[in-house]
């Protein structure tokens, strides 16, 4: 490879590196306040024994996982384990979707197992997905507390959330990666919320 096409792979490495910086900072330059107060609330609510169920489709039925995992087995060992379930389980997901309709995968769920008090979150790049809009009415109608990541305008998730946070971009990529900073921010301000200590 020669050093022309060398740099020029560089150059497109580092233009990629710092877009996605950008977007983080607009980001969270935006909702900074927003988030410090969802994770005081959603501490509130794990302290008075509520639930976390998160659901999104695709990657964003990953990040669900992701989620789910790093607060029921903590990665740092002294923070304590909160209960938290993803609703992306894939034989509960196709048996719904087959048998009644795939925009009720999450509602069916949430109307089985979710109590006031507790929380939904639903991560989607778009915000126009219906199985999370109607699970997030569900989760209201539920009093549950209704938060969403989404991204581009955000699509019909801000009518339907208490909290949405719109990463303003329309590369698939730029959203994912500030939902994944987002989880992990939020991760950590809910356990110093609940009095641990700010290691990170």
């Amino acid at each position: 490879m020669n050093r022309t096409t060398t740099d020029t792979a560089r150059d497109r490495i580092m233009r990629k590196c710092r877009e996605s910086m950008e977007m983080k900072d607009k980001f969270f330059g935006m909702y900074a306040e927003q988030i410090d107060a969802l994770c005081s609330d959603m501490a509130r609510r794990f302290e008075q024994g509520g639930k976390l169920y998160v659901m999104g489709n695709g990657g964003s039925a990953c990040d669900a996982l992701h989620v789910a995992v790093e607060f029921v087995h903590p990665i740092i060992e002294k923070r304590k384990p909160l209960p938290a379930i993803a609703l992306t389980e894939s034989a509960t997901m196709t048996a719904i979707s087959n048998d009644v309709d795939f925009s009720r995968i999450f509602v069916n769920q949430l109307k089985l197992m979710g109590q006031p008090g507790d929380m939904a979150l639903a991560i989607t790049t778009s915000g126009k997905s219906p199985n999370l809009i109607y699970a997030l009415q569900t989760a209201s109608e539920k009093e549950m507390l209704a938060v969403s990541f989404a991204g581009k305008d955000g699509g019909r998730m801000r009518e339907v959330s208490d909290y949405c946070f719109v990463v303003p971009s329309f590369s698939i990529h730029r959203i994912q990666e500030v939902q994944e900073t987002l989880l992990h921010i939020m991760w950590d301000l809910i356990h110093v919320a609940l009095g641990e200590e700010d290691v990170i």
